[in-house]
């Protein structure tokens, strides 16, 4: 459903969140003559974690109600739900020969971790979301050589035999591990708690979160500049690429880790890489969201009233994600022989036109729909209103 406190800048975010994991899922990381292709680097890690933050976004709105200790008890009640609607979702994902670390049982896990928070203004979460990625991803580091290796498993309901091996994947070895991810909840709920309404905010995240992604970029450069680092570096990588100089490096790092860092060498927490979770990694993608986030509020902000219903329509899909994720996850575990089913431009014309048919109808996806009966918030869109009164001047 629309309506006029929609915040369609944030609808846009997230189509291209949506947009950018499906072409990060079609293009493939495998070199072509020696080079990993522009538009994968481009995607690869930073549209996953837009999506991360705008899960944050979306709760912080969502909750943005809970002003005192019984309406935090039942927002948090209703969060619990979302999480295991969600988590469950992904188990039965997980079954689909997708061939793709489907995101959604780490998601469901992730919405646990918002629950203490609900009521924290903008500038604690802020400071929360802060410290957690300079923090976590030194935790990590510290525990991972003690739990069961990764098996990269896609969660599903064979996973549930093992519990254990479940859980350290889910938090701390898988591919989206939630320890380390928490960062970009924080981060998106403290966003949240701001007046999205204001012309202001918008500007601020594109300036500020561009500088944060360049920043985070710059110090990766000068960390991997050393040759006592890059042999460090080298010597201490375990994947699944042969690495023997740091051209071969380079290249594995290009085409990204899968959720976590080496544990044998500290100087991985200050390399760029997609989906490493290293401390560099959280902030560049942290403050690459912020950019696309801010870039989106303003288009839509300079474009005037009149062009409103023209986004809403054409980025439709940012209201439905859910619904487009599920459905790609779907297509893409179709057979190759199936025409189209791993098309990445038949993909992204499907979810632009779906999402664009279900805005033109002002209609839910089916399983946003869902939840929100589950949860009983269906007076509430899905984490995309504005949120009238700033973070300053009341608590959450």
């Amino acid at each position: 459903m629309s309506g006029p406190g929609r915040i369609i800048g944030v609808d846009v975010a997230r189509s291209l969140a949506l947009m950018g994991m499906v072409a990060a899922h079609l293009l493939g990381s495998e070199p072509v003559d020696g080079q990993v292709g522009t538009w994968y680097q481009i995607v690869s890690g930073r549209s996953a974690s837009l999506f991360a933050l705008l899960a944050g976004l979306s709760l912080a709105l969502i909750t943005r109600a809970a002003t005192d200790s019984a309406g935090a008890r039942g927002e948090r009640s209703r969060l619990f739900v979302r999480a295991v609607v969600i988590g469950m979702l992904g188990i039965v994902l997980g079954i689909f020969p997708s061939g793709l670390a489907v995101i959604l049982t780490y998601y469901g896990v992730l919405f646990l971790f918002a629950l203490p928070v609900v009521r924290w203004r903008a500038g604690q979460l802020a400071l929360l979301a802060l410290a957690w990625g300079l923090l976590t991803p030194v935790l990590s580091m510290l525990v991972r050589p003690h739990l069961p290796e990764t098996t990269q498993q896609v969660p599903n309901p064979l996973s549930l035999a093992d519990p254990w091996q479940l859980v350290t994947e889910l938090t701390f070895t898988g591919y989206y591990p939630v320890v380390p991810w928490a960062t970009y909840l924080f981060a998106g709920m403290a966003i949240g708690r701001l007046d999205l309404g204001s012309a202001r905010w918008g500007r601020r995240l594109l300036v500020w979160g561009g500088w944060l992604a360049i920043l985070a970029l710059a110090v990766s450069r000068l960390v991997t500049r050393a040759a006592g680092t890059r042999e460090s570096l080298i010597v201490s990588y375990d994947g699944r690429e042969e690495v023997t100089d740091w051209a071969s490096l380079d290249l594995a790092l290009r085409q990204g880790l899968h959720g976590t860092t080496p544990t044998d060498s500290w100087w991985w927490l200050g390399v760029w890489s997609p989906h490493s979770g290293s401390i560099v990694d959280l902030a560049h993608t942290t403050g690459s969201s912020m950019a696309v986030l801010g870039l989106c509020l303003v288009l839509v902000q300079v474009t005037g009233r009149r062009a409103r219903r023209v986004w809403q329509i054409a980025f439709g899909a940012g209201s439905m994600t859910l619904s487009l994720y599920t459905l790609h996850i779907m297509v893409v575990s179709a057979p190759e022989s199936v025409p189209l089913t791993h098309s990445l431009s038949a993909n992204l014309a499907g979810i632009l036109v779906l999402g664009a048919a279900f805005a033109a109808l002002r209609t839910r996806g089916p399983l946003e729909s869902l939840i929100s009966q589950l949860t009983s918030d269906g007076n509430q869109t899905a984490g995309a209103r504005r949120d009238k009164a700033p973070s300053t001047s009341r608590r959450h």
